[in-house]
């Protein structure tokens, strides 16, 4: 049934999350537009990434809603959420060291019950690399590679909603310029939740922006309002 606004994407309302007693996210919200990238961007331990674990069900809402395109998705196991039309690609890549980039890129297709019909072929256009290696195990690729295998086994899934949570963190600068070139293709296919830590790369992407401190949306929105005094107030270290 849905329940919220289906000109959004993505729809979070009031999340509340505690870890161990201590609550971690206090009555977050965000909205995602259809092929727009929103930037969600703090401090370091703010709660960016228990926000991103709790759209895609990792972790237990004590309160909340999420929506996607107006259907309400908090009590879906994160494997329905994903079928749903949610792309994860977390922090630290997750993929498998021991299968081949060929087996990484299959399994996210099987996973969601796609058959193909050429987005492998959508996968090594953006990511020409991938096409060369793919028998290569994921676990002898350079962490700029692995990145990018990441990225491609999440648009198998054909995503509604793309997140992606520090892609360029210990990066070699030319794959994130490659990284940045894909973003930019993919804003008009799909709408795309970025945490991001390097300033630049959130603004020359971003439509967006969410700043969060202490579990809470403390500034937002249009990347342009994205000055000097906001970065000095709430991002500055």
């Amino acid at each position: 049934m849905s329940t919220a606004n289906a000109s959004n994407t993505l729809e979070v309302k009031n999340l509340d999350v505690y870890y161990s007693g201590s609550r971690i996210l206090r009555g977050m919200g965000l909205q995602v537009p259809p092929k727009q990238v929103v930037c969600l961007m703090g401090r370091n331990g703010v709660g960016k990434t228990t926000t991103l674990k709790s759209i895609m069900g990792l972790v237990k809402l004590s309160r909340g809603s999420v929506n996607l395109a107006g259907d309400e998705i908090s009590r879906l196991s994160p494997d329905k959420r994903a079928r749903k039309g949610i792309g994860y690609v977390p922090q630290g890549r997750d993929i498998f060291p021991h299968l081949s980039v060929l087996e990484n890129l299959k399994i996210a297709q099987v996973a969601c019950g796609h058959k193909p019909n050429g987005q492998f072929e959508r996968v090594y256009e953006l990511f020409p690399v991938l096409k060369e290696m793919l028998e290569r195990k994921g676990g002898v690729l350079s962490g700029g590679q692995q990145q990018q295998l990441a990225i491609g086994r999440a648009l198998l899934t054909q995503p509604k909603l793309l997140i992606l949570d520090e892609p360029t963190e210990g990066i070699q600068p030319n794959i994130i310029d490659q990284i940045g070139e894909t973003i930019q293709k993919l804003k008009g296919e799909m709408s795309i939740l970025l945490v991001e830590q390097y300033l630049d790369f959130a603004k020359a992407l971003g439509d967006i922006f969410y700043i969060m401190d202490r579990g809470a949306v403390v500034a937002h929105g249009p990347i342009a309002g994205l000055n000097e005094q906001v970065i000095r107030e709430h991002l500055t270290v």
